[in-house]
């Protein structure tokens, strides 16, 4: 089955759709996507903008980052204390 991706602007486009009276069955049918797929988009972006969603997606990306530099933070510190153990 292929795999679709959708923008931000997509997203809220059609979740701006089923706010307006549309059925999540119909519009899922519609977008080649799965229902499922509907409900955790509302989950995520339900009342959203398009500028919060982009802003949203910035974050996160910012937030991986830096839990990648705490990571290799604290092996470094690991790495460290394992060698003036060693001296000691």
């Amino acid at each position: 089955m292929k795999r679709k991706r959708f923008t931000e602007e997509q997203i809220i486009s059609i979740l701006q759709a089923a706010d307006a009276g549309r059925k999540p069955e119909e519009l899922a049918r519609e977008h080649g996507m799965a229902i499922g797929t509907f409900y955790a988009w509302k989950a995520k972006f339900g009342g959203m903008s398009v500028n919060d969603a982009q802003r949203l997606r910035k974050m996160e990306e910012q937030i991986r980052q830096l839990k990648s530099l705490v990571a290799d933070q604290a092996l470094d510190n690991q790495m460290l204390r394992s060698v003036i153990e060693k001296k000691s």
